[in-house]
């Protein structure tokens, strides 16, 4: 009986073992269904939003991309390049005509108005041209030259021209675009390298090429590749307005070069059309800017700190000294934003500025007429 009894328990434990094998395996084939299903439904959300989205970010960057290129389609036929001519003799062939190019400009009158850099057309005794980006070579008749600004004006004999929009430079953002379009080294024109606006009203020694530096005030900095061959071409938005003057690199720097401020040209430009020749007008000292953080470390009020004066200038006659700081001309704080050079650039011959200065902790009013800057010239 307990031999029967044995069995009895066994074959139940059997039958109930076989019985939670079964249930166990059918558990674990629904909860495997069930997981796998949510598994497959986040998985396939995953992959469907970073699908749209760089599908969004692809089309982005075709239209922008399409932008640009019409802008520079727009943008060239108003760019030139600037030549110098040479004239020779050879004893086979007779005399001859070479023209080697030397910089850019772009066209800001339909009558045949350029402007380029001053150190573009340095040489008095030189024959330069003008070559539009058809192929057409123009003689240049006529040159105004502002050496402070680095700033020139050609003239030549035409009609019809196209010309680029001016924009404002007093707007400009760090990280905008920027686009440089020029006579790259003198040889390949109508080079397009575009960067960005790395830094605004900046004071630089910087490189003119060919060995030649100055010192700039007030300049765009940006790392759109530039060389000799691009100065005096424009320094572009994406809208295809002129915000600046490209000018110079440093030398042994890469990605830093640096444009005028098309607020710069654009008084000059407007006194030329009425005047017919460059005038700038001229307060007649040198500076350094104080920076709000150089201020602030240094116990000083921000402004122009002035390291000279010149000689028989409005400065020296209406009383400015070395080492006053000019923190105010008439209603505008001098700032690195808004610099002296900036708010004089502005003003007109024979304006009268009250300018506000600090000298040895106590601030002063004094009265200034602006003259004429000496060293604007015309060549014909």
């Amino acid at each position: 009986m307990e031999q029967g009894f044995i069995s009895r328990i066994i074959g139940n434990s059997k039958r109930f073992i076989k019985g939670f094998f079964w249930f166990g395996a059918f558990l674990s084939i629904v909860l495997a269904a069930f997981f796998y299903n949510r598994s497959a439904q986040k998985s396939d959300h995953d992959l469907e939003v970073p699908a749209r989205q760089k599908i969004i970010l692809q089309n982005k960057d075709v239209e922008e991309e399409s932008a640009l290129i019409q802008m520079i389609d727009k943008v060239s036929p108003s760019v030139v390049s600037i030549v110098v001519k040479t004239t020779g003799f050879d004893i086979f062939n007779g005399s001859y005509s070479v023209e080697d190019g030397i910089g850019t400009g772009f066209i800001v009158d339909e009558k045949g108005l350029i402007v380029t850099n001053d150190h573009v057309v340095d040489s008095v005794k030189s024959n330069y041209a003008v070559v539009t980006s058809d192929g057409t070579t123009y003689d240049v008749k006529r040159i105004s030259k502002d050496p402070y600004a680095d700033l020139a004006i050609l003239e030549i004999d035409a009609s019809g021209l196209p010309v680029v929009e001016l924009g404002d430079s007093s707007i400009l953002r760090l990280g905008q675009t920027a686009v440089a379009i020029g006579n790259a080294l003198g040889t390949y024109d109508n080079t397009v390298t575009s960067g960005v606006v790395s830094g605004i009203a900046r004071q630089v020694v910087a490189s003119l090429g060919f060995g030649d530096s100055k010192t700039y005030e007030d300049v765009i900095q940006t790392d759109a590749a530039l060389n000799p061959g691009n100065s005096g071409g424009p320094l572009l938005n994406l809208e295809g307005q002129v915000i600046g003057i490209n000018v110079a690199t440093i030398w042994g720097a890469e990605n830093i070069g640096f444009a005028i401020p098309v607020n710069t040209l654009k008084p000059l430009l407007e006194v030329y059309m009425s005047e017919g020749r460059l005038i700038r007008p001229y307060l007649g000292v040198s500076y350094n800017m104080v920076s709000k953080n150089l201020a602030e470390l240094r116990d000083l009020p921000e402004g122009a700190f002035i390291l000279s004066v010149s000689p028989n200038s409005p400065a020296e006659e209406g009383g400015l000294r070395r080492g006053d700081i000019i923190i105010k001309i008439d209603d505008v704080n001098i700032t690195e934003s808004s610099t002296l050079s900036a708010v004089i650039a502005n003003k007109r011959v024979g304006d009268k500025l009250t300018i506000r200065v600090v000298r040895e902790d106590e601030e002063l009013e004094i009265s200034v007429v602006l003259a004429e800057f000496p060293d604007t010239s015309v060549f014909e």
